[in-house]
């Protein structure tokens, strides 16, 4: 092969993989839901709400869906700094679709109703799917801090891991991406609010099935 024919192959394999990379990069801006596919690597500890959400701006911005507003699925307790916070008030209105352009839910009631969210459609920024109860490692307990309404909790009891600034004492309530757990009831089926977390720290995290991953929405 001659250094022309040679160049010209080259040149074309390069377009191709261009307009590959290309559609990637389109789909996954369409995007407006996501689980993250890392969490902070302090276990809940994301130094509060704002840093939760510039994590999953991050994630979504090198998938080339940074040109959209994202919020954490978090809520946090009242505190002497802090006013309640309700996950399902920070997250816009919907739509939401994955990075494969399915349909999560159509507004906030559907998403505490009767919304489409499973193993299979709870896909991370990059398109890939979480692993859940009965895979190793079982990923499924996702950080949300909130009832199954998307409300916070009130009580004594720390759900958020001190409003999601601990990576050691405390404890967090968590859902289940999959909808399975040790019962078939309600609580393993809820992909918002199945039960609490042993700790925040990373290692107690992952004890009942979790990695510190967060639910992220577009807000438009």
């Amino acid at each position: 092969m001659n250094l022309t024919r040679a160049g010209a192959v080259a040149a074309a394999a390069l377009l191709t993989l261009g307009l590959s990379g290309c559609a990637a990069y389109q789909r996954y801006a369409d995007m407006t839901f996501f689980v993250t596919s890392t969490g902070s690597g302090k276990g809940a500890d994301f130094g509060g709400l704002s840093g939760a959400d510039q994590h999953c701006q991050a994630l979504a911005k090198a998938v080339g869906a940074g040109h959209r507003f994202w919020r954490a699925y978090l809520s946090a307790s009242p505190s002497r700094s802090s006013p309640t916070v309700h996950a399902r008030d920070r997250i816009g209105v919907g739509p939401w679709h994955n990075a494969k352009g399915v349909l999560i839910a159509s507004n906030v009631a559907e998403l505490h109703g009767n919304n489409n969210l499973n193993k299979e459609t709870a896909l991370t920024e990059k398109g890939a799917v979480v692993n859940g109860r009965g895979d190793s490692p079982n990923r499924h307990d996702i950080l949300t801090g909130s009832k199954p309404d998307g409300s916070a909790f009130t009580g004594d009891e720390d759900m958020t891991c001190s409003n999601w600034t601990s990576g050691d004492a405390g404890g967090a309530m968590v859902g289940h991406h999959d909808r399975v757990g040790l019962s078939d009831d309600a609580a393993s089926r809820s992909w918002n609010s199945s039960h609490p977390s042993r700790g925040c720290s990373l290692d107690a995290l992952k004890q009942t099935g979790g990695a510190g991953l967060l639910y992220c929405f577009a807000t438009f």
